[in-house]
């Protein structure tokens, strides 16, 4: 099997050709994408048709994956197994959702700069989304190089920022939205984490920010000045000059690095349109500030 990668900048962003992830992989190929998914750090593989089971089979190739949150709620039916999150606007009779439904207004918040999976103690290393159907304009992907950002940033803030370790949990990102219709057992499975503000790519030693809309303080810091810190950042690293703005078609599998990029939806006509959309997500090994060697500090729910 010979790939082909087409990259859309240097060192950013990737199309895969040559390559049918509904087939089993090779050793060679499997690591062959692994390299290009290292470099790039989001890899688009055109036309795939896959099973669920055939999503989750290439997905296991780069981790073990994390079950969905979905297993936390009890207002919706599940229309997937609960290894694949389902970030589409459909309910489990494949029905678009009403404008007022619950879950339409949760899903909203991955309208924000956001990286899957760091709310949970162990966050994800990569996500793998496919669209089996997607609106006719709209619904783009757009994701953000924070290896860039941090590259661009002077060595003082760069000092500053290193060894620092945020907050993030699900309601911060939501409560930006204005969503706060949580349940008590939901708060109680999903409570704040602690996540680095900084980390370092083992596969490539490079360093990178580590930023999400879920994260609203940082350990050690007062509450207003962590938002401002928090939004600053995430307004530099989502400049033109590190965004990549993905225009999807129907059977792309996207695939990206949690660790070193954030992503957002942008808008589409959703009461209008379709967009089914599933998304694996493989965990990393441990949370990410036991990974950096840092004492985990203590948070209060």
């Amino acid at each position: 099997m010979t790939l082909k990668i087409w990259p859309v900048t240097e060192s950013f962003a990737a199309e895969v050709d040559g390559v049918d992830l509904s087939q089993p992989l090779d050793a060679d190929t499997v690591e062959e994408i692994k390299q290009a998914f290292w470099k790039y750090a989001v890899l688009v593989f055109p036309d795939q048709k896959l099973t669920q089971d055939q999503h989750v089979d290439f997905a296991r190739h780069i981790g073990p994956l994390e079950e969905s949150i979905a297993r936390h709620r009890k207002d919706i039916k599940p229309r997937l197994r609960l290894d694949l999150a389902d970030v589409s606007n459909l309910n489990d009779r494949d029905e678009i959702l009403e404008e007022d439904h619950r879950l339409r207004q949760f899903q909203l918040g991955n309208r924000l700069w956001h990286t899957d999976s760091s709310f949970k103690f162990v966050p994800g290393r990569a996500s793998l989304l496919y669209g089996r159907a997607v609106p006719p304009a709209g619904g783009r992907t757009e994701f953000a190089d924070e290896r860039a950002a941090w590259d661009a940033l002077d060595a003082a803030t760069q000092a500053k920022l290193d060894g620092l370790i945020a907050e993030h949990c699900i309601r911060y990102s939501r409560m930006r939205m204005g969503f706060d219709n949580f349940s008590e057992e939901e708060i109680r499975q999903m409570p704040p984490v602690p996540q680095v503000l900084v980390r370092t790519i083992p596969e490539t030693g490079r360093k990178n920010l580590y930023l999400a809309s879920h994260a609203l303080k940082i350990v050690g810091m007062e509450d207003e000045a962590a938002r401002k810190l928090i939004d600053d950042l995430i307004a530099h690293a989502t400049q033109r000059q590190f965004v990549y703005s993905h225009r999807w078609r129907a059977n792309d599998l996207v695939m990206w690095d949690n660790r070193c990029t954030m992503h957002r939806g942008t808008p589409f006509d959703d009461l209008v349109y379709k967009r089914d959309v599933q998304r694996a997500t493989v965990a990393e090994p441990a949370n990410s500030v036991e990974m950096a060697g840092l004492p985990l500090p203590g948070i209060a729910a």
